[in-house]
C-alpha cells in the first residue's frame, strides 16, 4: 500500500511539473509579463471570483464575436479559450507562483537547508501564509544555529573535567601519581563539575519542554531571599551581603525553583564584583508585583552581550565570567513559569550591574514556619 501511495505521489510530482512548465510558457508568450493586477485584493475567495468571472466573460464575448463576424461557432469556441487562458493567466499571476515556490522551498528545507526565503508580496492569504513560512524558516536556522552552539558549548564544556579525571586516573595507574589528599579533591571537584553541567541542561530542557512541574503556593519571597543569604555566607571568606526589604513579601510561586533564581543571582553578583563592595539585594512592590534586584560593584554587562544574556552560553562572555553560561538561562526560564520577568535594571550610581525580577504577589497569609 506504502509502495502504491509512493507511485501516486512520484506521478502527482510529475503532472505538476508538466503544468509548472505550461505556467511558465504562457508567461513568456502572454503580454503584459509580471504583471500582477489582483496583489493588492486582500482575499483569496474575492480573487478566485473575479478570475472566474473575467474568464467567463472573456469566453462569451470572443463566442458571440465570432459568431456575429461569420467565423462559426468552432472557431469562435477556440479562440475564446485561448483568451480565456490568457486572462486567466494575467489575472492569477500572483496567486500560484508562491505556492509552488513554498513548495520547492519546503523541499529544499526537508534537504537540510534551511535558508528559504519565498515571495510574500500579495495581501490575501497566500500572501500572509508566504509570510509565515518565511518566519518560519528564518526561525528554524535561528533554532539550527543555537543547536550547533548549543553542541559545541556543550563538548567543550565536557572536554575539560573529562580530560583532567582521565590524566588522573592513568597518573594513578601509571604509578606516577599517588592516591593524595591533592589529588583526589582535584578529581572530587571534576566530578562535581560535570555533575552541575549534567543537572543545569537536564533543568533546562525540562523548563523550556514544560516537563517540569512548579508546585506554585503562596510563599514568602523574604523568607527565600534569606535563606539564600545564609547559604552564601558559608563560604570562605564569608561575602558583605546588604539586605533590604520588608520583613514578609507574598508570592504565588515555587519556593525550591525561586531559591535556585536567586542563588544563582547572588552567586554571579559575588563572582563578578570585587571583594571589597557588597552585593546589595532588595525587596520592593510596584504595580501590585513583587520587585527584588541584586546588585554588585562589578565591571557591568557590554551592551553585545545584555541583550542576549539569558541565552544559553551567552553568560559565559560576561567579564571574568567563571560560570558555563547556563544558570541565567535557567533563571530566566523559572521567572518566566512564574509569570514573572527577569531582566537587566540600569545599574546604580558607581557602575556595576542590576538584575531586576519581578513576581506577580499573592494575598498576605499567616504563615507558619
Amino acid at each position: 500500500m506504502r509502495e502504491l501511495r509512493t507511485e501516486d505521489w512520484a506521478a502527482t510530482q510529475r503532472t505538476n511539473d508538466r503544468l509548472d512548465r505550461v505556467h511558465e510558457l504562457f508567461d513568456r508568450v502572454v503580454p503584459f509579463r509580471g504583471a500582477r493586477p489582483l496583489d493588492g485584493i486582500g482575499s483569496l475567495k474575492a480573487k478566485l471570483s473575479i478570475v472566474i468571472v473575467a474568464a467567463v466573460l472573456t469566453s462569451i464575448t470572443a463566442v458571440m464575436l465570432a459568431l456575429a463576424l461569420g467565423l462559426g461557432s468552432l472557431y469562435g469556441v477556440a479562440v475564446a479559450l485561448l483568451l480565456a487562458l490568457a486572462m486567466v493567466n494575467i489575472l492569477a499571476r500572483g496567486m500560484t507562483r508562491p505556492l509552488r515556490e513554498m513548495t520547492a522551498a519546503a523541499d529544499r528545507m526537508a534537504g537540510g537547508d534551511y535558508e528559504q526565503v519565498v515571495a510574500a508580496d500579495s495581501a490575501d492569504e497566500i500572501g500572509r501564509l508566504g509570510r509565515s513560512f518565511n518566519e518560519m524558516a528564518a526561525h528554524i536556522v535561528e533554532l539550527e544555529a543555537q543547536r550547533r552552539d548549543l553542541l559545541a558549548n556543550v563538548s567543550h564544556e565536557l572536554r575539560t573535567p573529562i580530560a583532567v579525571l582521565q590524566a588522573s586516573i592513568e597518573n594513578l595507574q601509571d604509578g606516577v601519581g599517588s592516591p593524595d589528599a591533592g589529588t583526589l579533591d582535584v578529581m572530587h571537584r571534576q566530578v562535581t563539575r560535570l555533575g552541575r553541567l549534567v543537572t543545569q541542561l537536564l533543568d533546562l530542557s525540562r523548563l523550556e519542554s514544560g516537563m517540569a512541574r512548579l508546585q506554585p503556593e503562596p510563599t514568602d519571597l523574604v523568607g527565600v531571599l534569606q535563606h539564600v543569604i545564609d547559604e552564601a555566607m558559608l563560604r570562605v571568606p564569608p561575602p558583605t551581603i546588604l539586605f533590604e526589604g520588608p520583613e514578609v513579601t507574598i508570592v504565588d510561586g515555587d519556593a525550591e525553583r525561586l531559591h535556585q533564581v536567586f542563588a544563582n543571582l547572588l552567586d554571579n553578583a559575588i563572582a563578578h564584583g570585587p571583594a571589597n563592595e557588597p552585593v546589595r539585594i532588595s525587596v520592593s512592590t510596584r504595580d501590585g508585583r513583587a520587585v527584588v534586584q541584586v546588585v554588585d560593584g562589578g565591571p557591568g554587562i557590554p551592551d553585545a552581550i545584555a541583550a542576549r544574556i539569558f541565552d544559553r552560553y551567552v553568560g559565559a562572555a560576561h567579564p571574568n565570567a567563571v560560570s558555563n553560561g547556563l544558570g541565567l538561562a535557567i533563571a530566566h526560564s523559572i521567572v518566566e513559569h512564574h509569570r514573572g520577568t527577569i531582566d537587566i535594571a540600569p545599574p546604580p550610581a558607581g557602575g556595576g550591574c542590576c538584575f531586576e525580577v519581578t513576581l506577580p504577589t499573592a494575598p498576605l497569609i499567616h504563615l507558619t514556619t
